[in-house]
């Protein structure tokens, strides 16, 4: 038996302004009852009585639900990749400040709704693990990218290699900060944990590397 082919995850994007504001509203009180009640207790109605629309005005946009939590996760990727370019831009213009600010804006995009995030990916198919990934390469090309000026200053014997095995730590630390129980929470928490995982990769960067790596 072969497997159904998933549905589109296509939508109608809206062309107008207030089009676009009602939309934003929809995804919004959708965003709410899925990450209090979960995605299974979610239901069009709910999500329209939530955002103060006719449930008539979300199948006009959307086929179903599942059209209705594609667009969701695509939001909520959108808003992560979005929020640690835009921590990058505003960060101190050194090695230390782009890690530390790198650190600061994961452990906080992953902090919202984190219970939310690793469900949206795990039970809604290919294409949501394929979209999912694609911005787990972009939060990784992200770093690189505001890190680049400063290679001179690595001390490792493959700068940029080693630029790349500091992105996927910081970046995996705060993925799976996200799924564990006892997740650092709180302002407070997360500022701490950043902190170190700045500096945890500040200093293997600025140790020199393996004898073996050198002569390589």
């Amino acid at each position: 038996m072969t497997e159904e082919p998933e549905r589109p995850a296509s939508y109608r994007e809206p062309r107008q302004a207030r089009s676009a504001a009602t939309l934003a509203r929809v995804l919004r009180a959708a965003e709410e009852i899925a990450s209090t009640s979960g995605l299974e207790e979610m239901t069009i109605a709910g999500v329209a009585q939530r955002a103060g629309v006719a449930v008539g005005t979300i199948y006009r946009r959307f086929e179903d639900k599942e059209q209705l939590i594609a667009a969701l996760t695509e939001r909520m990727l959108e808003r992560r990749e979005e929020y640690v370019a835009e921590r990058l831009r505003a960060a101190e213009p050194s090695l230390p400040g782009v890690l530390t600010a790198y650190a600061h804006a994961l452990l906080q995009s992953f902090a919202d709704h984190s219970s939310l995030f690793p469900e949206l990916l795990r039970t809604r198919g290919t294409r949501s693990l394929e979209r999912g990934t694609s911005t787990i390469t972009e939060l990784h090309r992200l770093l690189l990218e505001a890190a680049a000026p400063y290679t001179g200053q690595i001390r490792r014997s493959r700068p940029r290699q080693a630029l790349d095995t500091a992105a996927r730590a910081i970046l995996g630390a705060c993925f799976h900060n996200s799924l564990r129980p006892d997740a650092a929470t709180g302002e407070e928490a997360r500022a701490r944990y950043a902190d170190e995982l700045g500096d945890m990769a500040l200093a293997y960067l600025l140790t020199p590397g393996r004898s073996r790596d050198a002569e390589a």
